[in-house]
């Protein structure tokens, strides 16, 4: 039955998990400590998001939906932090416990020439205190009967104890309100009584005591935690090779990962438990509900780093198939955040703009020079107004949407969208790409965001088109043979 994605917006999650804080720190490395041989890294800034159980919480805003955070900070900076980006994203934080004296969760990576020199993890194990379960329970309490759906996100620091577990597994199970676990550790018995537990394969094979190596072993192992844990369901997500759902006295439900060019898997198991619990909140079958999931992870692992994925996107996918473009678009108010979130995963960007219109030879050497210069190659191409204005009153021949599908069905390319002419400056301000790419045919000899890219420390580069081809020259060719 088809899930109405519209509805993720009426839907009401409560996320429970660690709640961390991912820092990034940028700068440049131009000599060595005279105190020992370690680079110094001179700063140039910090940037902060929500990570751990923060992760989800980001997928399930980025699809519409009302979420509520429960999870135990402490009482300094990174715990306000925390406050201040779950507040940015419109989050209630009625169960959020604020405990004195407990350490909130900080991983800092440090990056520099874009090499990721070093991570330091702030960090505590130790169970919550007495007062902070019993506000926790309290909380859990008040919050439940009024969501749709609770998803568990267990990073092992501490707050989802045993006792904790127990409370609000029990809650959700007496509201009648599916309550979905994300595992952490060896030992899955705690989660007793949960309606799904999404374990990864190689934490599947650890539960389970059972070394995972085909689709036999797979299916054993499934079975064994079902056993084990006496929960409702485990669904086992394999990566590439997709997902399976074990049921008690069901033949296990399996789900192919579908045909897409993986670019980074980080985050996906995340996507995975959003999506799932926002359509069983909309009213899915769990069976339905994976296959969407199924869908959205193989949007996410088409991004690069930690991504996330909006309903639109995952609405378009629906309707028209992982296409090229539907993986490969990406708005221009997306843009600045996903080029923010790559270079946080140590990725050089390059950036390069045009019409794109009657794509050609000379394109196609262009984008895959430019793509040999970074890891992630963006593409902006003029909105067909910006076209019409710089070519033609019959220009373009191919419209936006259809150039989108053309340049995204490249490998060369990564990303596409879409500009007016007269935004190219705000549009390089977005990216901060570390190289700008034009062709050597480009007749200005200053390129436009030039002082922008150069300042941030990235290069422009020209690049090489050895064939004198041109959309217009082909155009007006055709118009001669007429």
């Amino acid at each position: 039955m088809p899930i109405n994605i519209a509805a993720f917006s009426d839907c009401n999650i409560l996320v429970v998990g660690d709640l961390m804080i991912d820092e990034y720190i940028w700068g440049d490395v131009d000599r060595i400590s005279p105190e020992a041989p370690v680079q110094v890294v001179a700063v140039t800034r910090e940037d902060f998001t929500l990570g751990g159980a923060g992760n989800v919480i980001n997928n399930l805003v980025a699809l519409g939906g009302r979420v509520w955070a429960m999870g135990v900070i402490g009482t300094g900076t990174n715990g306000r932090i925390v406050r201040e980006k779950l507040d940015e994203l419109g989050v209630n934080v009625d169960g959020v416990v604020t405990e004195p004296r407990r350490m909130t969760t900080r991983k800092t990576r440090v990056i520099a020439a874009h090499q990721h020199v070093l991570r330091i993890d702030r960090e505590t194990r130790t169970g919550i205190a007495a007062k902070s379960f019993q506000e926790l329970v309290k909380a859990a309490a008040s919050i439940l009967p009024g969501v749709d759906a609770v998803l568990v996100s267990d990073y092992a620091k501490g707050l989802l104890t045993p006792d904790f577990l127990a409370r609000l597994i029990d809650l959700a199970n007496r509201h009648a309100k599916p309550l979905l676990v994300d595992p952490k550790g060896t030992d899955f018995a705690k989660y007793a009584g949960a309606s799904l537990l999404k374990p990864n394969k190689k934490e599947a094979a650890v539960a389970a005591g059972i070394k995972i190596d085909d689709e036999k072993s797979l299916f054993a192992a499934g079975r064994s935690l079902i056993k084990q844990v006496d929960a409702r369901r485990v669904l086992i997500t394999c990566g590439k090779d997709g997902m399976v759902l074990f049921e008690p006295k069901r033949k296990p439900y399996v789900i192919h990962a579908e045909a897409r060019h993986v670019f980074d898997v980080s985050g996906a198991g995340d996507t995975v438990l959003s999506v799932l619990g926002l359509a069983l909140a909309a009213g899915a079958s769990y069976r339905d509900g994976m296959e969407l999931a199924n869908t959205a992870a193989s949007l996410v692992v088409a991004k690069v780093g930690t991504a996330t994925i909006t309903s639109g996107e995952l609405e378009a996918a629906m309707h028209r198939g992982l296409d090229a473009g539907a993986r490969k678009y990406v708005s221009l108010t997306m843009l600045e955040n996903l080029c923010k979130d790559l270079k946080k995963n140590n990725r050089k960007i390059v950036l390069t703009n045009g019409c794109f219109d009657l794509l050609h030879a000379g394109h196609i050497m262009l984008l895959n020079e430019a793509k040999s210069l970074g890891d992630v190659l963006v593409v902006a191409i003029d909105d067909d107004e910006s076209v019409r204005r710089l070519k033609g009153k019959n220009r373009p021949v191919i419209h936006a949407d259809q150039r989108i599908k053309m340049l995204a069905a490249l490998d060369a390319v990564d990303y596409v969208t879409v500009f007016e002419s007269e935004n190219l400056v705000q549009l390089v301000e977005s990216v901060r790409p570390d190289v700008l790419t034009k062709g050597s045919n480009y007749k200005d000899t200053r390129i436009i965001g030039q002082d922008i890219v150069e300042k941030s420390g990235g290069r422009v580069v020209l690049i090489t088109i050895s064939e004198n081809i041109s959309s217009s020259g082909i155009i007006d060719k055709i118009k001669s043979a007429d």
